[in-house]
């Protein structure tokens, strides 16, 4: 993910796309379920942080000596990054935006620089959509994709996904760019000059949708 903070940057992806991209669609986040999504583990980090340096202060007070000993300060770190969690949700979400053009789908945030990040059709090897119950409410969903990354702890390996949080009309732009990512994977291995006429290939000129 490359980061820069270019006060002058374009709208959108604008700064970032080549000079023969075309961008198919681009879109925003829905401000309250995109919020909830990222309450989960910054609540749970303060509460911890919370609760731990509650129970440090009355260890303290029961005490003979009346000395916390510092064993409060172990709070301030979960409470801290789940303070950050919140305020980073809160503070990048008018620079966040979704998109995906004929090369790629991209993703843009940041609320100290702005943050793009972009994956190739042919990186991709899953694309998927959820809606959970916040979403549901609000129409919207999340789409993830998959291109190879894993994180391993204990022995235990897990998929890491991007993610477009939160969008309106999930299932129709999940649609969209699972069928653009195919179009464009087939036109690597066969090339429109090496097609018969009988395989005339996809459309290769896409039309910005929105």
């Amino acid at each position: 993910m490359s980061s820069t903070f270019d006060k002058n940057l374009l709208p959108e992806f604008d700064s970032v796309k080549d000079n023969d991209e075309e961008i198919i669609w681009i879109g925003k986040p829905v401000f309250t379920p995109y919020m909830f999504s990222g309450l989960g583990a910054g609540l749970y980090t303060i509460a911890f942080g919370i609760i731990w340096i509650l129970l440090a202060f009355n260890s303290g007070a029961n005490n003979a000596s009346g000395g916390v000993h510092f064993f409060w300060l172990f709070g301030l770190l979960p409470l801290c990054q789940g303070v950050y969690v919140l305020a980073n949700r809160l503070f990048s979400y008018s620079n966040t935006a979704y998109g995906y053009s004929n090369k790629r789908v991209m993703m843009r945030t940041g609320f100290i620089g702005t943050d793009f990040k972009t994956i190739d059709y042919d990186k991709i090897s899953d694309i998927e959509v959820t809606v959970n119950v916040i979403e549901r409410i609000y129409n919207v969903g999340t789409i993830r994709f998959f291109s190879g990354r894993t994180q391993t702890e204990k022995g235990n390996t897990t998929k890491l996904y991007d993610t477009w949080s939160s969008i309106e009309n999930p299932y129709e732009v999940f649609k969209m760019v699972k069928q653009t990512s195919v179009d464009i994977k087939t036109d690597f291995n066969y090339p429109n000059a090496l097609r018969p006429d009988t395989n005339t290939g996809y459309k290769t000129k896409y039309k910005r949708k929105g």
